[in-house]
């Protein structure tokens, strides 16, 4: 297994490749939307404004799965967002990765010193990862359930009022323990079904390189198969987020 270019600042561990990945995949996304609606036209719309719209029209429908668009429509931005972000950031490390091989240490980078390479002694090699998929890694799929979570919440108290608070209690009182640990449970499923699909997948592309060249028609197949796994771990959690926040938002008088 490759080490991670950990640093730390100010006490706090930062990996410096999951930073620049995830700068990586704002930039591609953006651009991706940028070039979409360069030039808009309704007689002559290019095939990329026509499969943005189709995205669009994509996240229109996930939402209105879980609740009244009419109510949804605030979040469409958010899922698409969501499932755009995640989508591009599942697919970075399918083509390549970038690997260093350190012989001498220690490294720093912004004068912080890299902690895989702090206790190289002489004959000593480390080999850091700096270009991977960034939901392979649990601190960026966590952070993104941690946002998914406080949103909804903050959503369920802000539209719901008092539903909100009492459905901890529903149906008694004393399911306010499973309830509690219901809500809390939510984001860590999030996190852990993305990271550990999107991980594995790139573990075993690397398993397969291992091969030589028999690796090439697997390596072709299983990457395909990546794709399909990518575009599906992107839905999860997509239609995930819109579920959680209309069971937060929308009691149930308002639902029937």
């Amino acid at each position: 297994m490759h080490d991670m270019p950990k640093i730390f600042v100010g006490g706090i561990p930062i990996d410096l490749s999951a930073v620049l990945m995830l700068l990586i995949s704002s930039i591609v996304v953006f651009g991706l939307v940028m070039l979409s609606v360069r030039n808009l036209s309704v007689e002559n719309p290019s095939k990329l404004q026509n499969f943005m719209e189709w995205v669009v029209e994509f996240v229109e429908g996930l939402i209105s799965s879980a609740m009244d668009l009419k109510k949804g429509k605030p979040y469409i931005s958010l899922g698409l967002t969501l499932i755009l972000f995640i989508f591009v950031s599942n697919l970075l490390g399918l083509p390549f990765s970038v690997v260093t091989e350190v012989t001498e240490g220690p490294v720093s980078v912004f004068g912080h010193v890299i902690e895989a390479t702090r206790n190289m002694v002489p004959g000593d090699h480390v080999e850091l990862l700096w270009y991977k998929s960034p939901t392979a890694d649990i601190n960026v799929t966590a952070g993104l359930a941690i946002i998914v979570f406080v949103l909804m919440n903050y959503l369920g108290i802000k539209l719901n009022g008092k539903h909100y608070f009492k459905h901890y209690i529903e149906p008694f009182p004393i399911f306010l323990p499973l309830n509690i640990i219901e809500n809390l449970s939510k984001p860590v499923a999030l996190a852990i079904r993305l990271f550990a699909n999107i991980f594995a997948g790139e573990v075993l592309i690397t398993v397969i390189l291992k091969l030589g060249v028999a690796s090439i028609p697997f390596l072709a197949i299983w990457q395909g198969f990546s794709i399909f796994v990518a575009a599906l771990q992107a839905f999860i959690f997509t239609i995930l987020t819109m579920v959680y926040i209309a069971q937060m938002t929308i009691h149930e008088e308002e639902a029937h």
